[in-house]
């Protein structure tokens, strides 16, 4: 049964281009240029490869929601291909990356404040908090109203200055690299093997917005319009993640950190301007992140009309991932796990395999479609193999 049969009411096509970007622009501009120093310039090419496919998995996942009237979310997706146990592993894969990622923006912010104010220390009812351990905590307070918004065309909003805080970021970074004498003169690596399941997972973790993709497609006034919004959002992100890639690895090649506003020299202006919309970003896309794992929960509990539960229930979220954000404090590694193992399940794995499942209940003749979906599943299982193996053993010995 085709639902693609526009709404009354929804987001539109302006809205859902900002809420697509911003959650495909997210920390990963941060991680890029250290992505292409472990892989070399000729990673450029699986990044690139890597974006078309997720653009295909994205457009997948919306035949698979047209297909049934009762499919809305990803969840929903995996219970009409496999049954009550596919809902579950979607389920699972689904929240726990999203969880992850803000997981993620917490020790982004905390490692960014830090930088911008290295010497800071705070004192609460006699006891001594570390620097980056009190700008989590002040992150969380600050971003926690964000998550109480219901409605993507509220959240649309916030996207925009998410949106204008990457384009300010990458502009700022360029400043710094042609006008702050950092100059563009590193020559950088062809290849480096040893360094390519982290920048696999990187860029991975780059395109990781199908999680929140079902949302999306089906809150806007014209589904009809999806494709295009699509396209225009991975073209989008993916001209300025390269940009911000090459840019980077210019300025600082082998010796880039996890975060490019860690190399940046201290205590200069456009250094600090690129540090605090940094600091914008996750604060802008957060909710976005939130949103999802809130609803599942609320409906589970069937309290989804009940206003203060629904506020109890973003809250104790907001409050779970900044204290495993204390705990777990390494970013690049944080990312890379989040990249190879969640989002390359979620990006590439399940919409594939739940697709030609759905579809197979239709038409049993394997055609090019098919041949390309078994092939990105070849690559998915690679990269959560290989990618996986290679972040846990940089965690554990970081330990």
């Amino acid at each position: 049964m085709d639902t693609s049969t526009p709404p009354k009411s929804g987001t539109s096509f302006l809205k859902t281009c900002f809420n697509g970007v911003n959650a495909l622009s997210g920390v990963g501009i941060l991680s890029i240029p250290y992505a292409l120093s472990q892989g070399g310039w000729l990673s450029v090419l699986m990044f690139t490869t890597i974006a078309v496919i997720c653009f295909y998995t994205g457009i997948l996942l919306q035949r698979c929601i047209d297909s049934s009237s009762l499919v809305k979310t990803y969840p929903d997706i995996g219970e009409l291909a496999f049954g009550r146990k596919g809902r579950i592993i979607v389920a699972i894969f689904m929240y726990l990356e999203l969880y992850l990622v803000a997981i993620d923006f917490m020790i982004l912010e905390g490692d960014n404040l830090e930088k911008l104010f290295p010497s800071v220390d705070f004192h609460v009812a006699g006891l001594k908090i570390g620097g980056k351990q009190g700008f989590v905590l002040i992150f969380s307070l600050l971003v926690l109203p964000t998550t109480w918004f219901r409605s993507l065309s509220a959240l649309a909003y916030v996207s925009v200055g998410g949106i204008v805080a990457s384009v300010i970021l990458i502009a700022a970074v360029i400043w710094v690299g042609a006008f702050d004498g950092v100059g563009f003169h590193e020559r950088g690596m062809l290849v480096n093997w040893a360094g390519i399941p982290t920048a696999m997972s990187l860029y991975s973790f780059c395109f990781s917005g199908h999680a929140v993709f079902p949302m999306i497609y089906t809150g806007m006034s014209n589904r009809k319009m999806f494709p295009t919004v699509l396209l225009l959002c991975f073209i989008i992100c993916t001209l300025s993640y390269g940009l911000m890639g090459v840019v980077g690895y210019l300025m600082y090649g082998e010796s880039l950190k996890s975060q490019v506003t860690l190399n940046l020299p201290s205590r200069n202006l456009s250094s600090s301007i690129a540090i605090y919309t940094t600091l914008i970003n996750p604060f802008t896309k957060f909710a976005l992140l939130v949103t999802p794992i809130a609803e599942a929960i609320e409906d589970t509990l069937h309290v989804g009309k009940n206003k203060a539960v629904s506020v109890s229930v973003r809250t104790s979220l907001v409050v779970s991932t900044t204290i495993v954000a204390l705990l777990v404090p390494y970013f690049a590694y944080a990312v890379a796990l989040t990249g190879s193992f969640l989002s390359g399940t979620a990006t590439m794995l399940l919409p594939c395999i739940c697709y030609l499942k759905i579809r197979s209940r239709t038409c049993r003749k394997v055609g090019f479609e098919q041949v390309v979906c078994v092939g990105i599943i070849v690559v998915g299982v690679g990269l959560v193999v290989v990618g996986t193996s290679s972040s846990l053993k940089q965690i554990i010995q970081s330990l």
